[in-house]
């Protein structure tokens, strides 16, 4: 019988990232024990910061995947994991989440631990042509970087805007950023909107992914409330970082920021040109002209603050 050294190789290569993923969550997946006391923290990437700063010998917090990569085995563990963990920090989940029940209300209700919510945290501020979104209807993400640039929708649809924004407006685009923090605080355990009263470049290295500036009080926030004592643990690296934005002159006047503007991106640590960005993703809206429409309709108040007048 004959094999293919190819499929062969594919195998071994798939093997080996399941190996790698479980040592990568091995307290989750049973490589290691848990803890005797410990908490968990769930979410999105988000909550992998959390849990990075809030976990030290003291107050341990194990590892688990993110809610969208877990699978109906993972979803099984998980419920084991919660049922022995003092405490649960969760982003609101809803109900049967990728039709596992995942949701916040279903995981407090099989536990007995104590959970507190904390909102998910998007801050345009810094980056206030970005946009992070989904169309139902539409696979997959635009190529080299998974974000959409509201002007680059609007050229896509022929629509004109400014080739820059105010300071005014940038603290506009922020301004609404923090309105919705604030409205979805409303009905979470943790309050995060006021650490945007002062913005810095760590603030947020794409619009969802907040820089260490938000993560450290975040953290500390969240262990005080546990009765944590010893405050949060500096990760010792920059998290969230493996893509980030264009830092525009017009965002660094608008906040007063030290830092130098940059027109490129950086994406694993390798600078990106943002035309070659722009490029790609106007062949993409091309090939997907419905996501456009519908992503600047959801776009709208954005849309309206870069419209040329």
């Amino acid at each position: 019988m004959s094999h293919d050294p190819e499929e062969g190789t594919a195998v071994a290569q798939a093997a080996s990232q399941v190996l790698a993923r479980q040592r990568h969550y091995s307290e989750f997946y049973g490589l290691s024990p848990l803890p005797e006391r410990f908490g968990v923290v769930l979410g999105n990437c988000q909550a992998e910061s959390l849990r990075m700063v809030m976990d030290s010998d003291d107050h341990r917090f194990v590892r688990v995947p993110a809610v969208h990569e877990m699978t109906g085995t993972d979803t099984a563990r998980l419920h084991e994991i919660v049922r022995a963990a003092e405490t649960v920090v969760s982003q609101p989940i809803r109900d049967d989440y990728h039709d596992l029940p995942l949701g916040t209300r279903q995981i407090a209700a099989i536990t007995d631990a104590r959970v507190l919510t904390v909102p998910p945290v998007r801050f345009a501020g810094l980056h206030p042509f970005q946009a992070a979104i989904r169309v139902p209807g539409t696979e997959g993400d635009p190529p080299v970087v998974a974000y959409h640039d509201i002007r680059t929708l609007a050229a896509a649809a022929g629509i004109p805007v400014v080739a820059a924004l105010t300071a005014d407006a940038v603290r506009a685009v922020g301004g609404m950023s923090v309105d919705t923090l604030r409205t979805r605080e409303q009905s979470a355990d943790v309050r995060v909107s006021d650490l945007f009263d002062s913005v810095t470049a760590d603030h947020a290295r794409t619009v969802n992914h907040p820089g260490d500036a938000v993560w450290m009080p975040l953290g500390a926030r969240v262990l005080e409330q546990l009765g944590h004592p010893g405050g949060p643990t500096d990760p010792g690296r920059p998290l969230l970082d493996s893509v980030q934005a264009p830092l525009e002159p017009e965002v660094i006047d608008a906040w007063s920021l030290d830092d130098a503007p940059r027109a490129h991106w950086i994406v694993e640590g390798v600078p990106v040109d943002d035309g070659e960005v722009r490029t790609a993703h106007l062949e993409w809206y091309a090939a997907h002209p419905d996501f456009v429409v519908a992503a600047l309709v959801r776009l709208a108040p954005l849309l309206d603050v870069w419209r040329a007048r």
